[in-house]
């Protein structure tokens, strides 16, 4: 076996120990009490008004897109998006720096710099992490795309990658979204855009979630994917595919749905009881790539009903995992539009995070906030 070749925090990167400024600490003395947009009051905080055992997550900006904007990498360089990463969320997801191509850009060197970075920050400020993602279709380096590998080669270079990734953060990860997107719409598995099932066939799937389970034992395995927020084609294939894998044994621990959800289209209704039927099986299941776009005007500007629509959404979509005994982690993916995907990727749809681009709370922002309240006080009573 070729020696690998390891990269580990910069000094840019390593700047990223020094303490954060830290608010005092201020009672609520009304549940409706009101706060500024920028207030670090405990009470005014995600993570504090949760009810006890509940994470509530982000995706951290990096890697991906962000590479191609005019802005430096956020996590490194945002002093304030740290600040605020810190005080609001109790769980934290790479966006992009524990991707294939990203922590993993040549066949012999592995790049672990900003993964590294964020699971220290999450260590530092009492955060859990998930980790995103194993086995994809998106987001391979040319190296593995285009190398030409045996199908023996394959399956060593998914097992090492496997083994090195998860054995390198074993203990320190709480949840891994080992299979993403394996299914398309209509439940039909991906066997031409996904490298792994295409050459090595569905059972590479059980194997994965085995090698995983081997370099961390405590890690939580999730499927994960989009557009499986509802019963439907997607969905009922992953309920039939679980089902199969845990009568083999195959140490599936989750199932997750992504919502990414658009204004344009009706709120999946049924989501909760999607979700319970996964609980159903004895999977733990989780929200975790949350964000609600809109089409904007020709402004730029939002209405305020659009903006009572989004809040809406963000609300069901929390209360859903919240009625679900399994549901225990709820993760928005991104908290500002000043780092959101949505623009690059959905011409003409923006506005899609719970801050402005000036961190300013929306009322997507203040609807999590109450919702999680309400859930910790029927809770305690």
């Amino acid at each position: 076996m070729r020696p690998l070749r390891f990269a580990t925090a910069s000094l840019a990167v390593a700047a990223l120990a020094l303490p954060l400024m830290t608010g005092v600490a201020t009672a609520d003395p009304s549940p409706d009490r009101a706060a500024a947009p920028h207030s670090n009051a405990t009470f005014d905080r995600l993570r504090a008004a949760a009810p006890e055992g509940f994470v509530v997550g982000t995706a951290v900006a990096g890697g991906g897109h962000h590479l191609s904007q005019d802005y430096p990498d956020p996590f490194t360089y945002d002093r304030e998006y740290r600040k605020i990463l810190a005080r609001q969320f109790s769980s934290v997801s790479p966006e992009n720096q524990m991707k294939w191509d990203y922590i993993h850009p040549e066949r012999d060197r592995y790049d672990f710099a900003q993964a590294d970075a964020i699971v220290e920050f999450a260590e530092r400020h009492d955060q859990v992490v998930r980790g995103h993602t194993l086995l994809w279709h998106s987001q391979n380096p040319e190296w593995l795309e285009k190398g030409g590998f045996s199908k023996e080669e394959l399956r060593a270079i998914l097992r090492e990658h496997i083994t090195t990734v998860v054995g390198r953060y074993a203990g320190r990860i709480q949840q891994w979204d080992v299979a993403n997107e394996i299914f398309d719409d209509q439940g039909r598995l991906r066997t031409q855009d996904n490298i792994w099932i295409r050459e090595l066939g569905p059972g590479i799937v059980a194997d994965a979630f085995r090698w995983a389970h081997e370099a961390d034992p405590a890690a939580k395995l999730f499927f994960n994917d989009y557009n499986v927020e509802s019963v439907n084609a997607k969905s009922n294939a992953y309920h039939a595919l679980v089902q199969d894998l845990l009568a083999q044994g195959v140490p599936v621990d989750g199932f997750s749905v992504q919502a990414h959800l658009s204004t344009r289209y009706g709120f999946p209704g049924d989501l909760k009881d999607n979700l319970r039927r996964f609980d159903a099986l004895g999977l733990e299941t989780a929200v975790t790539e949350l964000d609600v776009r809109m089409d904007l005007p020709e402004s730029g500007v939002p209405t305020a009903e659009q903006e009572r629509k989004q809040a809406d959404y963000y609300r069901r979509a929390l209360e859903a995992c919240l009625a679900v005994d399994g549901c225990n982690s709820f993760t928005i993916w991104g908290f500002t539009d000043k780092y959101s995907w949505v623009p690059v990727f959905f011409e003409g749809e923006g506005f899609a995070n719970v801050m402005t681009d000036d961190f300013d709370r929306k009322p997507a922002f203040y609807a999590l906030r109450d919702t999680l309240k309400a859930a910790k006080k029927a809770e305690n009573r």
